[in-house]
């Protein structure tokens, strides 16, 4: 397992940006497939975006597609999210995920989370 520290939520007005990043220690960051999901009072976690061991591949949730940009710096064990063009309806707790996998988060093969960044966007 890694453990996993987010930081980088906050409030912020419609329209506007907010990057989160998530530290890991432990484990071999760089083995790993890493996301960044999502949730809602009363809802179960959402899947946000994901990015491959390399960076190679990113994939991304409908909803945030051409807003968020998923990255990593595999020499820092830092994974990003950069959200743009923000909305009301992206106010979430944010939380970034380390998998098994190289290539793509799943929810069966996630080992380890972070404890979560509050997103709050302002209409």
């Amino acid at each position: 397992q890694v453990q996993l520290v987010e930081s980088g939520g906050g409030l912020t007005q419609a329209g506007g940006s907010l990057r989160l990043s998530c530290a890991a220690s432990g484990g071999t960051f760089s083995s790993y497939a890493m996301g960044w999901f999502r949730q809602f009072p009363g809802k179960e976690r959402e899947f946000v975006a994901g990015i491959s061991w390399r960076g190679g591949n990113t994939y991304y949730a409908d909803s945030v597609k051409g807003r968020f940009t998923i990255s990593r710096d595999n020499a820092q064990n830092t994974v990003y999210l950069q959200m743009n063009s923000l909305k009301p309806e992206d106010t979430a707790v944010y939380y970034c995920a380390a998998d098994a996998s190289r290539f793509r988060v799943t929810a069966g093969t996630i080992h380890s989370w972070g404890q979560g960044t509050q997103v709050t966007v302002s209409s």
